[in-house]
């Protein structure tokens, strides 16, 4: 099989196949063991992308319900944790001329709205589902047999145990992994799959009523709301890096109200403007801060905290300095207005967003006028 490959940052990464991809060669070589009577070792599909997968068939089974054939996920260079998965698939012939697709073992259940699937359904996506639906047709036709229909139940034997290391349990997917991939192809270190979530997680609350869109950075954030505010884990949306990215997301699922809740290292970021806190993007934290200063202090004063800025190298430290010349009330609550500012601007004014910062220690550093409002609004709704 012909390796593919992408580059990051100047790296070469080998791509892989999505799990997605495996459930469909698993499913096309399964029929094709049962319509022909023979075994194989290689079936090939053509991934939505428009590469062509050779997947290698393992663990073949014969049963009274059908074949079963497993395909193990290769998901190159990728950091994943379904890496290595076998991904089986059964096949049995039907007689109404339909195709049935399912989850079995270690295939999660979807059990809350906004999700890909409808709430009860297999954690089986729109783009799999129709890969899956398109070679067991092509099959069928090439074998004389389309008027039969095929039942298709994709498996994954560690399913239930990997899920626990994925986002699953979060959006409400129970029992197991999810069958996803929009191109069938892995890129190592993709942006996809993260920005992937982010949606699932927006739709979600959405999906289930929620007026206020509560977004934190990450899992230090997300303690800080849980440990603060008693606020379950499940209502915050985290958004990684991506800032912009998931304030677009917000806006277009028609959310109109936004807390981002977050420490001071990565918000600072996005009082300075930039979209992406990710460090490849740009750092300028002490710049940031020491420019913050600059509408308050002057003289030797400024002078001073400039310079001892220009030596820090974690925003704690710059905090500490900047409080010890009596200038943390007005310098944190103007960077929180700066960012209140520059997220709503960025949402052309068609989200109101209001913003909480915290500092090491969970200490609550400010907030900006509208936010214990829009915190009250969500510890209401829950």
């Amino acid at each position: 099989m012909e390796e593919l490959y992408t580059f990051k940052d100047d790296k070469k990464l080998r791509c892989g196949y999505t799990t997605g991809s495996c459930a469909a060669a698993a499913a096309k070589a399964a029929l094709l063991m049962l319509i022909e009577g023979t075994d194989i070792s290689q079936v090939s599909i053509v991934t939505p992308k428009g590469i062509t997968y050779i997947a290698e068939i393992v663990d073949i089974e014969r049963t009274e319900a059908g074949v079963s054939c497993c395909v193990i996920k290769d998901g190159g260079d990728d950091i994943d944790a379904t890496n290595g998965m076998k991904i089986r698939a059964l096949v049995s012939l039907r007689d109404d001329g339909e195709i049935f697709i399912d989850g079995g073992e270690g295939i999660g259940r979807i059990t809350k709205p906004g999700l890909d699937q409808p709430i009860g359904e297999a954690a089986i996506n729109s783009v799999p589902r129709k890969m899956i639906r398109e070679n067991i047709e092509e099959v069928l036709a090439a074998n004389g047999a389309k008027s039969r229909g095929a039942t298709v139940i994709i498996s994954a034997p560690e399913g239930e145990m990997i899920a626990q290391k994925t986002f699953n349990p979060k959006l409400g997917i129970v029992g197991g992994i999810s069958i996803l991939g929009t191109t069938g192809i892995v890129e190592p270190m993709s942006d996809e799959g993260i920005l992937g979530t982010i949606k699932a997680q927006i739709n979600m609350q959405k999906a289930l009523g929620k007026k206020v869109l509560l977004m934190a950075p990450g899992n230090y954030g997300l303690k800080f709301i849980t440990d603060e505010y008693r606020i379950d884990e499940d209502r915050a949306v985290l958004c990684s890096n991506f800032v912009y990215d998931t304030l677009m997301m917000a806006l277009n699922a028609g959310f109109e109200k936004l807390l981002f809740v977050g420490h001071l290292g990565k918000l600072v970021k996005v009082a300075g403007g930039i979209k992406n806190t990710h460090s490849k993007y740009g750092d300028n934290r002490m710049e940031i801060l020491a420019d913050a200063v600059s509408k308050f202090a002057q003289g030797e004063s400024l002078a001073e905290i400039k310079r001892q800025l220009d030596e820090c190298v974690m925003t704690d430290e710059a905090l500490r300095i900047i409080d010890e010349f009596g200038y943390k009330e007005k310098v944190f609550c103007h960077i929180a207005e700066c960012i209140k500012e520059n997220m709503e601007s960025w949402a052309e004014g068609r989200i109101t967003c209001e913003i909480i910062i915290f500092a090491d220690g969970y200490r609550l550093l400010t907030e900006t006028s509208g936010a214990k409002d829009m915190l009250f609004e969500i510890q209401g709704e829950d």
